[in-house]
């Protein structure tokens, strides 16, 4: 990719670039950056082929500024047919988000027919027109399927990613999601006069992981009482449904 990365190496540690910044502070990361760094030293460190990254959940307690970041994982259980690990950012020497990533063992599908639910039908993001303005100074590539992030109706999306989460390191299938994942609350969340939730956590949730490079997003619930608001977005690929992602979000001012 030619695009600048989120970060680059320095031994351990990693130097944000200001391709990172998120929307509510013109010096502190966005939430995507977090979660794609969490899940890519998890799938780094302690995936395998014979595992699947089936849940990921982040927590951000706190906005990181540009300071070098150091991610720390923790083994909590280490079995046949269940991992589950743990994963901190920790952001010039402070803690700013943590991650549990749940890895699955790969067997075979239990037997039966099972309830599913009918395909999205949206058209291929081939057949989709570029959104008028590139989402966040280009951070990302958009072809929006329907709905508007003002209108009050459902929305559905293709994405894909234009950068390395890390300099050097090409985006795996499950890096790709992770990276992702945060656009669940802005999409879920947005109203009539924008966004004015900031989400606190993201948890993913996967069956597969996708094929290719384009992730569906399609809104699914928005809850919003006493400035708590909590949304889910179903995940596809061009093949189908992958998972869900889901978040739980505070009212928040912008400070730029």
């Amino acid at each position: 990719m030619s695009n600048e990365p989120f970060f680059r190496k320095d031994g351990a540690t990693f130097i944000p670039t200001r391709a990172g910044v998120g929307p509510w502070n013109a010096n502190s990361l966005h939430g995507r950056v977090i979660i794609g760094l969490l899940g890519a030293e998890i799938e780094r460190r302690h995936g395998s082929p014979e595992y699947m990254p089936a849940r990921l959940t982040v927590d951000m307690y706190k906005l990181p500024d540009l300071s070098p970041v150091e991610v720390v994982t923790r083994i909590v259980k280490d079995g046949y047919r269940i991992k589950v690990i743990d994963a901190e950012f920790i952001s010039g020497g402070v803690s700013a988000g943590r991650a549990t990533c749940q890895l699955l063992r790969k067997t075979e599908n239990a037997p039966g027919a099972v309830w599913k639910r009918e395909p999205w039908g949206a058209p291929p993001p081939a057949e989709c027109e570029q959104a008028p303005q590139s989402p966040m100074g280009g951070m990302w590539k958009m072809r929006p399927i329907s709905g508007t992030m003002r209108g009050l109706e459902p929305r559905r999306t293709w994405m894909a990613e234009v950068r390395e989460v890390v300099d050097g390191d090409p985006l795996t299938p499950f890096v790709r999601v992770a990276v992702a994942a945060d656009f669940a609350s802005p999409f879920a969340h947005a109203g009539d006069q924008g966004l004015g939730y900031i989400n606190t956590d993201v948890s993913v949730y996967l069956h597969r992981e996708p094929v290719g490079e384009w992730i569906g997003f399609e809104t699914l619930t928005h809850g919003a009482t006493d400035g708590v608001a909590v949304g889910d977005c179903l995940l596809h690929d061009e093949q189908g449904f992958i998972g869900s992602a889901s978040c739980t979000a505070l009212a928040q001012k912008r400070k730029l």
